[in-house]
């Protein structure tokens, strides 16, 4: 199957599963995840109508977005503090907000380019080590942190499920995302504006939908199994 057909069957399972669950958001985004793919792939992906872009990397993001800037290009992977400045303004969300030293560095990089960055913060739900991501007891006071980091909205929250054999296992971990996003957006608070609950991937979108996700971030099922050099 080609890149447009695979989009067009992930949009059409996207569908089936909204319309299965009553948690299902109204709206559900397809982030095409195009970490280690050239851009060949990713304009073949904008051909065919695919406008949201995912990269792992920023040295993957930022010669992607200098090709095809009219994409909304998403920063999904772990972010280091110091590749914070390569990729302020060029996001339209970056999902792996998880410490105070990191929005440390997006609020002077952002204030000093006169922008505000979107962020999600990544929750670790599971609380495994080999993850990044706030675990949920610190999620609430590291949001009223942000109060003081006006150059940072965020804008919702993030998971990467663990991994495990039958997708069914996922589901408590997305429907412990899709509490906390409520409760969090239920405080109403003035710094942030939660629309976006990012959770699901190649192996498991139709359960995040399921459960109340927005963004699914899929690329395998999209672009073919990645090729790492």
């Amino acid at each position: 199957m080609s890149i447009k057909d695979n989009i067009n069957q992930i949009l059409n399972n996207i569908e089936a599963a909204r319309q299965r669950s009553p948690r299902a958001a109204k709206q559900v985004h397809l982030l095409a995840v195009s970490k280690t793919k050239p851009l060949e792939a990713v304009m073949e992906a904008w051909n065919s109508g695919q406008t949201w872009f995912g990269e792992n990397r920023v040295q993957e993001l930022v010669p992607k977005q200098e090709a095809l800037p009219e994409a909304q290009w998403h920063l999904i992977g772990h972010l280091q503090t110091n590749k914070v400045k390569y990729i302020i303004g060029k996001t339209a969300l970056i999902h792996s907000l998880d410490s105070i030293g990191l929005a440390d560095e997006i609020e002077k990089r952002s204030a000093a380019a006169g922008v505000t960055t979107d962020c999600l913060i990544q929750v670790n739900i599971a609380e495994e080590e080999q993850k990044s991501g706030l675990y949920v007891p610190e999620l609430s006071s590291f949001i009223d942190a942000m109060a003081d980091r006006p150059h940072i909205k965020i804008m919702g929250l993030m998971t990467i499920g663990p991994i495990v054999d039958d997708p069914e296992d996922i589901r408590p971990v997305f429907a412990e995302l899709r509490n906390l996003y409520e409760r969090e957006k239920a405080r109403e608070l003035p710094f942030v504006d939660f629309q976006w609950l990012s959770m699901g991937m190649s192996h498991d979108y139709h359960i995040a939908v399921e459960e109340g996700a927005n963004i699914v971030r899929v690329g395998s099922s999209i672009f073919g199994a990645r090729q790492y050099n």
